[in-house]
């Protein structure tokens, strides 16, 4: 499969050609097409003109340069959405992914997942503001949105376009791709990676980037959870206020009945009012997530659910004429086909045509009680034969008529009766 490389560069000069010359060997060897994407996240380390070299000798590396620096986040979305192969590999462009690993990640997506994520399980940073916060970020994630992971921090991805491009990432929201990924509906596998330390430049991550990873979880995990239906959350929280001003107020009634307590200068009669407020404000906050929940979908064409694969929508629609239409409306009337029977004379089995080629209704027969209306329907039905005739059914499926809603005991005419009775 062809694959595009997004690689977010900020500040790497050292690094890109050897990054690029590691990436470009590796998918040389593959032998499918790619193309090499750098995102140039406004460096100011003479990043630009480096990029600028590389894309003029190598028509497979495309350059994105932002005129300032948005963050790691708005280097994958833009790259992804820049993205023109069938698979997306995303990478770290400091040299501590290992572009080694992309083999074995492609085939893992051809084993049916949708996004590959890596673990790097030897991790070869400082333990103290780099791996320690980052175990307890990724315990505290995994439990939060019951996605079972080891490391989110891990930019090594492969991830197919398709899901990738449905993804919209603000903030600093790109290490939750692969719960972003999962909450529509791609099947997700982590795999063991390898991890190399730094060798040229500073790292851009310290242990401040902690709060702003909290923060970032309250927003995914409402997003997967609570945005296609926001009063799920804000109405059980009112209900829960206003379940405590219930008790509350009980509480305060008893103690004035029982005990003779003063209502005013009671702090319950306080939680009463306070809790039953906070209820009706959180209700109202659930309608008005509601509906920013249907402006939010509305707005950006997207539905609350996706779709995997479809079958069959390629065929072409069996055409209804007025007649069609007319014959399937008086299958609902009165019956429109006659039960079979062996003929003792022919041999075969006799169908509406053989009837109206004797000049008679097969129903007559049948129902002699039939009211004129219907008679008149019946009459009719041999002009609904020609129609039907006309009708192409090279190109259809079997069974043409099974509108007419054969009974039991009864068979439904086919386009061989037809054939056989042109009148």
């Amino acid at each position: 499969m062809s694959v595009s490389v997004v690689v977010p560069i900020y500040n790497e000069v050292q690094n890109i050609p050897l990054l690029h010359e590691a990436v470009t060997k590796v998918l040389q060897q593959i032998g499918e097409s790619y193309e090499l994407i750098f995102v140039n996240d406004g460096s100011t380390d003479g990043s630009s003109p480096t990029l600028e070299r590389l894309s003029q000798k190598d028509v497979c590396v495309k350059v994105i340069e932002f005129r300032k620096n948005y963050g790691q986040t708005a280097a994958m979305q833009a790259g992804m959405q820049a993205a023109q192969m069938e698979t997306i590999i995303l990478l770290d462009g400091d040299l501590q992914n290992d572009p080694d690993d992309i083999p074995m990640m492609l085939d893992k997506l051809a084993e049916g997942y949708d996004l590959v994520h890596g673990w790097r399980k030897k991790r070869q940073d400082a333990f103290i503001n780099r791996k320690l916060p980052s175990k307890i970020a990724n315990w505290l994630i995994s439990r939060v949105t019951g996605f079972p992971v080891h490391d989110l921090g891990c930019t090594l991805k492969a991830i197919r376009t398709e899901i990738a491009q449905e993804l919209q990432l603000f903030g600093e929201m790109h290490r939750f791709i692969p719960i972003l990924a999962h909450w529509r509906g791609a099947r997700c596998v982590e795999v063991v990676t390898n991890h190399h330390p730094r060798r040229f430049g500073t790292s851009k991550y310290g242990i401040s980037r902690t709060t702003r990873v909290l923060l970032d979880l309250m927003t995914v995990k409402y997003f997967i959870q609570y945005v296609v239906s926001p009063m799920k959350l804000f109405g059980t929280i009112g209900l829960i206020c206003f379940f405590v001003g219930f008790l509350s107020g009980a509480a305060t009634s008893w103690m004035k009945l029982t005990g003779g307590v003063d209502m005013t200068g009671n702090p319950l009669l306080l939680l009463t009012a306070i809790s039953i407020m906070m209820g009706v404000q959180f209700l109202f906050f659930g309608m008005l997530g509601e509906l920013c929940s249907r402006i939010y979908f509305a707005a950006q064409h997207q539905t609350n659910y996706t779709i995997r694969k479809v079958w069959n929508f390629d065929q072409p629609a069996i055409p209804l004429t007025e007649s069609v239409r007319r014959a399937a409306w008086m299958s609902k009337s009165i019956p429109s086909v006659i039960p079979t029977r062996e003929s003792e004379a022919s041999g075969r089995v006799e169908t509406a045509a053989d009837h109206y080629d004797q000049g008679s209704s097969p129903i007559r027969h049948q129902f002699p009680a039939c009211d004129t209306t219907s008679q008149k329907r019946l009459d009719n039905a041999q002009d609904d034969l020609v129609a039907l005739r006309q009708v192409d059914w090279s190109n259809q499926s079997p069974v043409p008529f099974a509108c007419l809603l054969p009974r039991e005991g009864h068979r439904t005419l086919e386009a061989s009766d037809l054939d056989r009775h042109p009148n």
